[in-house]
C-alpha cells in the first residue's frame, strides 16, 4: 500500500468539537484535506465559518454547527446536524477546552483561594465538556457501526503538574485517564480511543501568559524554551501528522490507549 493510500480519509465522516480555536481549526483543515468530511464544531460562528471556507478552498468537504461542548443537548443536536449534512460520524477530535485566569496559582492568587465553582468550570470546559460528554454523544453510534476513531486533545501538564495551572493540568490528567478507560471498552467493538499531547503552543488562552503586552517573552516562555529541547513554541499544523496517524483506520488499526507527544521533547527533559 502507498504511504498517501494509508492516510487517505476519503469516505470518513470526522467530527471536530472545538475547531474554532487554533489547534482544533488546524486539526479540521488537516482532516478536511486528507479527505474527510468535516463538521466544524464551535461556539464562535464567524471563526466557524470561516475555518469552513478554508477547508473548501482546500478542495474539501466542511459544514459548521455552533455548539458548546459542556451541554449535552447541544452536541445531540450537533450528531443531528451532521448526521443530516455529512454522514455518520467514524472520526471524533475532542479539542475543545483553556485555561482560565481565575484558577491560576500565582503570587497574587494562592490554592486555597480558588473558588469551588471556578474549579468546577475548568473541569466542564476540559473535561466533562471536552472529553466525556462528546464521547458519550458520538461514541455509541461508532460502537454501534464496529468502527471509529476518538482522538482527545491532552496536555504535558497532564503528565508532569505545571506550576500555576492547577486546575487545568488536573482536568487534562482525567483526559487521559479516560482514554485509557474508553479505549480498554470500545477496544471490542471497533472503536479505538487515543490521546494527544501538546507541548506548548502560543494560542488565545496561554497568551497572556506567554507573552507581555509589547509582545516580548514572558520569564514563563524563557523557562518553558529553555525546557524544551527543541528550543521553541510549536505551530499548529505541527499536530496535524499525529492526527492523520490516528484518525486513520489503515495506519493505526492496531493503535489504541495511546498517548502521542507532540512537545518538541518537552517531557524529556529533566535537569
Amino acid at each position: 500500500m502507498k504511504p498517501t493510500a494509508i492516510f487517505d480519509l476519503s469516505g470518513e465522516v470526522a467530527v471536530v468539537i472545538g475547531a474554532t480555536g487554533a489547534l482544533g481549526g488546524a486539526l479540521a483543515q488537516g482532516l478536511g484535506e486528507a479527505g474527510a468530511k468535516v463538521m466544524v464544531v464551535g461556539r464562535n460562528a464567524e471563526r466557524g465559518q470561516a475555518r469552513v471556507r478554508q477547508i473548501e478552498q482546500a478542495g474539501g468537504v466542511a459544514a459548521f454547527v455552533a455548539a458548546d461542548a459542556a451541554s449535552k443537548e447541544g452536541l445531540e443536536a450537533a450528531r443531528v446536524a451532521v448526521e443530516k449534512e455529512l454522514g455518520v460520524t467514524s472520526i471524533l477530535v475532542n479539542a475543545a477546552g483553556g485555561n482560565d485566569p481565575k484558577v491560576t496559582v500565582s503570587a497574587e492568587r494562592a490554592f486555597e483561594a480558588i473558588e469551588l465553582n471556578d474549579w468546577k468550570a475548568a473541569f466542564d470546559l476540559n473535561l466533562v465538556g471536552g472529553t466525556f460528554l462528546p464521547c458519550q454523544v458520538f461514541g455509541p453510534g461508532m460502537v454501534a457501526r464496529g468502527k471509529g476513531s476518538i482522538i482527545n486533545i491532552a496536555s504535558v501538564s497532564a503528565h508532569l503538574p505545571l506550576s500555576r495551572v492547577v486546575a487545568y493540568s488536573s482536568a487534562k490528567a482525567g483526559v487521559l485517564n479516560l482514554t485509557m478507560f474508553l479505549s480498554r471498552e470500545w477496544a471490542p467493538k471497533g472503536v479505538r480511543v487515543n490521546s494527544i499531547t501538546p507541548g506548548f503552543f502560543p494560542a488565545e488562552q496561554n497568551r497572556k501568559l506567554l507573552f507581555n503586552d509589547d509582545g516580548s517573552p514572558t520569564a514563563r516562555t524563557k523557562a518553558i524554551l529553555g525546557h524544551t529541547p527543541m528550543g521553541r513554541f510549536g505551530e499548529a499544523n505541527e499536530l496535524i501528522g499525529a492526527a492523520l496517524f490516528l484518525a486513520s483506520h489503515k495506519a493505526s488499526s492496531f493503535v489504541t490507549g495511546t498517548d502521542i507527544r507532540v512537545d518538541g521533547g518537552y517531557l524529556s527533559q529533566t535537569i
